[in-house]
């Protein structure tokens, strides 16, 4: 069967497609308001490149091949971030702060859930070359903007920071191989597993990992995360922009979650996570990562989030059945020709009627005609046809 796709892939049909294209365009509008630049990466890159600094699950997302030019690795790229990072270090090469946005399709080797799709069309913005928490603000509150004019607002957005686990892991002496299976453990709430793990860590450390399972809620918890933590720089520093955050997004529905970590070797500190009504996985992802541009050979401070389209469409509901398009005769006067293109330009959907067509004009879409009277031409409904 010639017409059957892969599992986990799909057609957009029109009704889809228009839904898609006009959230695209809403929010790619949203982000030229903003200053967001667009740029636009190639979907095929060299793959050393493609998966820079992004850690093993973005390595075994994406889908590789031969370059029969000069045969090398190449990759389909899974995630246009290491991408964008790439073009600001060293395309745009600024100094200054950079903002860059970007929508594409994206492809996985394997699906991210049961109903998710292997080709997400991925939008996202990032903020490159600002250290200071307020660029993580700005990207929190257009994220929030971002779902709210996709019309699946946030009812929940979960904030973490990495450097409180990195903080605490450094004390424990674990190994790189053990420092990941405890993040994992940590990141899954697995508490009988992380006592196992931690039963030769000394205190006060193996209280603190312990306690970040249940550090979880509003603002409030970062309190009792000050006190049940280490009272040291390392960890005041991570506490102190979560605090931060809670002040400059209290009319968001922010709430803490101090295991909620990903992206052990991708992420540097704030981390985040967007949910909708009724939403059990992620909308949005995102947060810090001022390490990647380093094996770009340029060090950039960076902060941004990325989504599906597809996934936000998927929850909206059906849109209303496109207005009508209005019939005009294949040949005619300078007078139709005329009339044609002004409706044109206020937006409306003029076909010609092609001859020797098989089916109902009504089945490709039109519900009016242009038909002549006297000496103009006049829009009126089409019956039966």
């Amino acid at each position: 069967m010639r017409w059957v796709l892969p599992d986990h892939i799909q057609d957009a049909l029109p009704s889809n497609a228009h839904q898609l294209e006009t959230l695209r365009r809403r929010l790619l509008d949203a982000f030229r308001l903003r200053g967001y630049q667009l740029v636009m990466p190639p979907m095929l890159e060299y793959l050393d490149s493609l998966t820079t600094g992004a850690g093993q699950d973005l390595k075994l997302r994406t889908f590789k091949l031969v370059d029969q030019l000069s045969g090398r690795t190449m990759g389909v790229r899974a995630d246009m971030t290491p991408q964008v990072t790439r073009i600001d270090a060293h395309l745009l090469n600024r100094q200054g702060v950079s903002r860059l946005c970007y929508c594409g399709s994206v492809l996985h080797t394997v699906p991210s859930s049961l109903t998710a799709t292997r080709e997400p069309i991925q939008v996202g913005a990032e903020v490159y070359g600002h250290a200071g928490v307020e660029a993580d603000i700005e990207i929190l509150r257009l994220l929030a903007e971002v779902l709210r004019l996709a019309e699946v607002p946030a009812s929940r957005i979960d904030i973490s920071h990495v450097g409180l686990f990195h903080a605490l892991v450094a004390r424990t002496g674990l190994v790189s191989e053990r420092e990941v299976e405890l993040f994992d453990l940590i990141q899954a709430k697995d508490v009988p597993e992380l006592r196992r793990m931690l039963a030769d860590v000394p205190e006060p450390v193996r209280g603190a990992l312990l306690a970040l399972p249940g550090l979880y809620g509003g603002a409030e918890v970062l309190d009792e995360a000050a006190a049940r933590l280490p009272q040291d720089a390392e960890i005041a520093g991570p506490l102190g922009e979560l605090r931060a955050l809670a002040r400059a997004l209290a009319d968001l529905p922010v709430s803490f979650d101090l295991s909620d970590l990903r992206g052990y070797h991708y992420h540097s500190g704030i981390v985040f996570a967007a949910y909708g009504a009724d939403s059990p996985a992620a909308l949005a992802l995102g947060g810090r990562y001022d390490r990647v541009s380093e094996a770009f050979g340029r060090a950039r401070p960076a902060t941004g989030f990325s989504l599906d389209l597809r996934e936000l469409v998927w929850r909206l509901p059906q849109l209303a059945p496109m207005t009508g398009a209005i019939l005009a005769p294949l040949e005619g006067d300078a007078a139709l020709a005329e009339e044609v293109g002004a409706l044109r330009a206020r937006g409306e959907i003029v076909m010609n009627a092609l001859p020797g067509h098989e089916g109902t004009w009504n089945e490709a879409g039109c519900d009016r005609q242009l038909v002549k009277r006297g000496d103009r031409w006049a829009i009126v409904p089409l019956q039966g046809e």
